[in-house]
């Protein structure tokens, strides 16, 4: 029964939109508005006239994305910002996707949360960087306060902890979890690892786990359950080769 919700996580990384990297300032591409609108239509062509192909963009795998996340929640809606500009001047946009789905007596609530460098060319978007990126997944009547304690980015081949807290005190409710990495393909693919159960003490999971060798990134997928409901959340870590590029 969760599988097909929990695939959501997983899309998140990618169909909060897909977008971006380059420093091409952003009087030179299409508005941010120009772009929530596109996210937000009902046309399957509305993305065309924002979006290019180019490095890590593929307009129609985002159309999929979008399309396969609205089927997951029909009430999806995206909402596009300008953030807060970089260390080194890049400017930024703030992409947040929030939907929910009602499924038996189970009412399921998500939002995901993007912080992208946009490139463009003319008057449309062509490449992506991702620098931030989470998304969380609940169910139940309160929302369960969890933090996941996850960095945003690792040097290359570093040790790392991946802590997922419940905020509140359990008194003595009995939870269980799991954490396991997300493939390249999966993500592709749009699917969420097995995600096998296990108690929990300690009010939490708690991991150590070894950076990739090489400069990239890792997708974490998260799953809680607790007598209140149910949290499943993403979070992407950068993995970089300089200290220079962890506190973008």
């Amino acid at each position: 029964m969760l599988r097909p919700l929990l695939q959501a996580v997983a899309i998140a990384a990618v169909a909060a939109t897909g977008l971006i990297t380059g420093a091409t300032p952003l009087r030179a591409a299409p508005s941010l508005q120009a772009l929530q609108d596109a996210l937000n239509s009902s046309d399957a062509n509305a993305l065309n006239a924002v979006l290019e192909p180019g490095e890590g963009l593929d307009p129609q795998q985002v159309e999929r994305q979008r399309q396969l996340l609205r089927q997951q929640f029909p009430d999806a809606t995206w909402t596009v910002k300008a953030g807060t500009p970089l260390r080194d001047g890049r400017l930024t946009t703030e992409l947040t996707v929030t939907g929910s789905r009602q499924q038996g007596p189970f009412a399921f609530r998500f939002v995901a949360y993007q912080q992208l460098v946009l490139g463009a060319s003319a008057n449309r978007f062509n490449r992506q960087e991702v620098i931030r990126e989470h998304s969380l997944l609940r169910s139940g009547d309160d929302n369960l306060k969890v933090t996941l304690q996850i960095p945003d980015a690792v040097l290359t081949g570093q040790r790392y902890d991946l802590d997922v807290l419940f905020d509140d005190p359990l008194d003595g409710g009995v939870v269980a979890g799991s954490i396991r990495p997300v493939t390249a393909g999966e993500l592709l693919r749009l699917q969420t690892p097995d995600l096998p159960l296990e108690a929990l003490a300690g009010g939490g999971l708690f991991k150590t786990v070894q950076a990739p060798y090489e400069p990239g990134s890792q997708t974490w997928a998260v799953l809680l359950v607790h007598p209140k409901g149910i949290v499943a959340g993403s979070k992407q870590v950068r993995v970089v080769a300089d200290k220079a590029g962890l506190n973008l």
